[in-house]
């Protein structure tokens, strides 16, 4: 608490008694608070409004974030672009058909998001394929030789899709075969190429 003002106040009294004459000196200090400040209450009250004002800001602007749910998830095989120039001429001449390479990396998950009216699926569907691609994540994670290899696994109504590349034949069957294995799926889609 702030002092704006402090005021000393002395008293002398001389004090006479037969045998002697003696003299008290009395002194009192008086404080007097500034009333001019802020009180401590006002800052509590400015605390709890800037705090509740910094909380809604938050939570509007975490509504406001599009979210994606792992159910709404899907992955394309990618698909060889195969480009064919044909070059006119008065000769018959074969076309030139130019491939290009897959790309070496897998490309990003594509986003499907539901339609405006609502979502068709039912909400335990829904949640029984969340459940679901955690399993498989998991199971896919879990395994060394697998999770090095960059398979990813969409789950939508309970059918399982693969995509991603491997070395051998033998590779792909043996992960179709561990996820069939996971609870609740009801079928896998296979979309894993092989290289050659």
């Amino acid at each position: 608490m702030a002092y704006d003002e402090e005021q000393a106040r002395r008293s002398r009294v001389v004090v006479e008694t037969p045998s002697e004459r003696r003299e008290v000196v009395h002194s009192q200090s008086v404080r007097t608070p500034d009333n001019s400040g802020i009180s401590a209450g006002m800052v509590g009250v400015l605390v709890v409004v800037a705090i509740a004002l910094i909380t809604m800001l938050v939570l509007f602007w975490l509504s406001s974030q599009p979210t994606t749910d792992n159910s709404t998830l899907t992955a394309q095989q990618p698909v060889p672009t195969t480009t064919v120039v044909q070059q006119p001429a008065p000769v018959q001449q074969p076309p030139v058909i130019i491939q290009q390479p897959a790309p070496a990396t897998q490309p990003a998950p594509i986003v499907v998001t539901p339609p405006a009216g609502g979502s068709t699926m039912p909400a335990e569907s829904m949640n029984m394929d969340s459940t679901i691609q955690t399993a498989v994540d998991k199971r896919i994670s879990d395994d060394p030789e697998i999770s090095t290899l960059g398979i990813t696994a969409s789950v939508l109504n309970g059918k399982v899709m693969l995509v991603g590349t491997v070395k051998t034949e033998e590779l792909k069957t043996r992960i179709e075969r561990m996820v069939k294995q996971v609870k609740g799926v009801k079928e896998v889609d296979n979309q894993i190429t092989v290289l050659a």
